[in-house]
């Protein structure tokens, strides 16, 4: 019988739950929760981070069966504190649309399911107010500091980004709501924020100015998508049947793997990457097709590209530099289009040069290479 993969899968609970291949990536989660400091984490799209943040949430809400087997059990064997309910706000960002609905509503939808539940009357508070007074109350009724987890918070920066108006709003209106996390860090055990770039002019990163960033952290350069190690351990039966299928030998099915899908690297001295879309993609359907790449062909980085007259040879010669601040910090009116091609997932890190401290960047593989070519001959 076939296993089950989890293309596409983003719920830590309905993994579990229904019996999908989970490569284990508990170890990740101890170490995080296990330093009370807050973080943020950028990778690009569809590698994984809903379902490290939808991990993260289960095991702060104290799910222990959906943790059996896997490191963090184990892990956490001797801690008498192991397991408890602590109270979880997750702000998932990713299913709006923000070119048609106000990301005020969005929180304000959010934060009246909460109301209820904590039984608050919010008042005539500012939406930063009755968040503040939500993890406030939270504490106080269940002895317990609160978690706060923000997925993709870059989503509707990035959706408006060509109407400058809606785009201060929106700074503005995440200025007020986030800037409360401070205010109230008496009330917070953990935070993580997840996004594809760092706006760095954005007041979470302003006023959130203890905020650990591990995007670039060779810690956890593997903590989302597939190394080799994780391949060999956990998906060898499904390499077996793409081999089969395209003809080829298992050598030769994971040269091919790694060429077409392997090749990111976050941090110069870190484990390669596999993008865990691709592979996943690529292994249930027993072919090497373009997975990733046809889930989003980056438009608004070909706009970018053609509006700064980026010459494309660049892209294949090995000339391309940045510096770890220009990685790091994306500035969102930035007119150099490299930063953003690192961040969304077009670019890698190929190596680094310690003494001008600059990173030299290239394409990750083949099916970036292909892709994002092709999609530039039109223009």
């Amino acid at each position: 019988m076939e296993r089950k993969l989890p293309t596409g899968i983003q719920s830590f609970e309905k993994l579990r739950e229904e019996n999908f291949l989970y490569v284990d990536k508990t170890e990740y989660v101890y170490k995080l929760a296990h330093n009370n400091v807050p973080y943020f984490l950028s990778r690009p799209r569809r590698f994984g981070k809903s379902l490290l943040l939808s991990s993260i949430k289960a095991y702060w809400e104290g799910k222990k069966e959906l943790f059996t087997g896997l490191k963090i059990e184990e892990l956490e064997k001797a801690n008498p504190d192991a397991w408890k309910k602590y109270p979880v706000f997750f702000f998932d960002f990713n299913g709006e649309s923000y070119e048609n609905i106000d990301i005020e509503e969005v929180l304000d939808q959010q934060l009246v399911k909460w109301e209820e539940e904590y039984e608050i009357n919010p008042g005539k508070q500012t939406l930063g107010m009755r968040f503040e007074t939500i993890l406030e109350k939270a504490y106080k009724d269940t002895g317990l500091r609160c978690v706060v987890l923000v997925d993709e918070y870059d989503k509707p920066l990035l959706e408006v980004k060509d109407d400058k108006e809606k785009t201060e709003y929106t700074k503005n209106i995440y200025k007020g709501f986030f800037s409360r996390l401070k205010k109230a860090d008496e009330f917070i055990q953990f935070i993580l924020i997840t996004g594809v770039t760092k706006f760095h002019k954005v007041s979470i990163f302003s006023d959130l100015n203890q905020l650990r960033d591990i995007s670039m952290d060779k810690e956890f350069s593997g903590i989302c998508g597939i190394t080799d190690q994780e391949i060999k351990e956990n998906l060898m039966p499904e390499v077996d049947s793409l081999a089969k299928s395209q003809g080829l030998s298992e050598k030769e099915c994971l040269e091919e793997m790694k060429r077409t899908y392997d090749g990111y690297l976050f941090h110069p001295d870190g484990e390669g990457i596999y993008n865990p879309y691709s592979l996943l993609g690529a292994l249930a359907a027993k072919d090497f097709g373009s997975y990733w790449f046809e889930t989003g062909t980056p438009t608004f980085l070909i706009k970018k590209l053609r509006e700064n007259n980026f010459d494309i040879r660049k892209l294949s010669d090995r000339t391309l530099y940045a510096s770890e601040s220009q990685l790091k910090d994306y500035t969102g009116d930035s007119l150099d289009p490299v930063p953003l091609l690192y961040q969304t997932g077009y670019l890698t890190i190929q190596e680094f040069d310690k003494a001008k401290r600059r990173f030299t960047l290239c394409f990750p593989n083949n099916e970036v290479k292909y892709g994002f070519l092709e999609s530039l001959m039109p223009s």
